[in-house]
């Protein structure tokens, strides 16, 4: 079975290297386009009101089979592979390759070289740029917007603990479907942080239990170490330590810090026991 969510496939059309793999009435090459917007929704269906599956960022490429003409595209994003529905009007023709990203949890963009002057827009962690000069304290990108140099780093810049990532996200409000510190999710603080790491990592928790890591116990002779990841269904959290863990969650509606034997018994409680424990090294 192909997973919906990673294959561009519906009964009338598919993604051309598909062919010969899924049935479909015809299938496409697709175009290339980049995000336009600081975030950008990507839904399950082609509506605004659809379920916020994930969120693309400025620069990122996504490959489009589909365009409904009623304000609608469907595609697959490059980075994570995940397919759905992106508004025609976060759609821009490819510019010139990123060559930053930004570092900071979120940032201000300004149109001049001055934190006084009104920003143009808040770029969050991850969002990949193409910056064509420095000047003083600023990094200028090639939409000529001006950020702070210390918020953008090279795209080989990695983040030497992601669990310290994960934990610069305490106090984001919980959003289904976000992935940046204006809302996230269980599974998008996981991967932002992994991501900001190094680690490639998969969008959903069901896809980061399957791919992410190797299984280790779930008895007491088993101490949890710090980056090892907690999944129940539909919901991971990072160990800080032996008794901590850090989550997206929706019971705090927040990212939090929480003793782990009372997490566990909470969602125990709520009806949901632990499926699995990753150790990522």
């Amino acid at each position: 079975m192909h997973d919906p969510r990673l294959t561009p496939a519906r009964g009338d059309l598919a993604a051309k290297y598909l062919e010969g793999t899924v049935k479909a009435a015809r299938f496409v090459a697709g175009e290339k386009f980049e995000i336009s917007e600081a975030i950008a929704p990507l839904r399950s269906g082609p509506s605004s009101d659809a379920e916020l599956a994930t969120q693309a960022f400025l620069g990122e490429r996504v490959t489009v089979y589909d365009r409904n003409g009623e304000g609608f595209a469907w595609g697959q994003l490059n980075g994570d592979g995940y397919v759905g529905w992106l508004p025609d009007r976060a759609l821009a023709k490819p510019g010139a390759a990123a060559t930053h990203k930004v570092t900071a949890i979120r940032t201000f963009a300004f149109p001049g070289p001055s934190i006084k002057l009104p920003p143009v827009d808040t770029l969050v962690m991850g969002t990949t740029l193409a910056v064509v000069r420095e000047q003083g304290a600023f990094a200028v990108t090639r939409q000529n917007w001006y950020l702070p140099r210390q918020h953008v780093g090279g795209l080989d810049e990695m983040a030497v603990d992601f669990v310290a990532v994960a934990e610069r996200f305490v106090g984001t409000p919980y959003l289904w479907g976000g992935k940046s510190s204006l809302g996230i999710d269980c599974s998008g603080l996981v991967q932002v942080s992994l991501n900001a790491a190094g680690t490639g990592c998969p969008r959903d928790s069901d896809m980061q239990r399957d791919g992410l890591g190797h299984l280790i116990g779930l008895a007491e002779s088993s101490p949890l170490q710090r980056g090892d990841l907690i999944f129940w269904s539909g919901h991971v959290a990072i160990a800080r330590d032996a008794e901590t863990i850090v989550h997206a969650n929706a019971h705090h509606m927040a990212t939090v810090i929480e003793n782990t034997r009372d997490a566990i018994a909470r969602i125990k409680a709520a009806g949901s026991e632990v499926l699995a424990i990753k150790r990522l090294t």
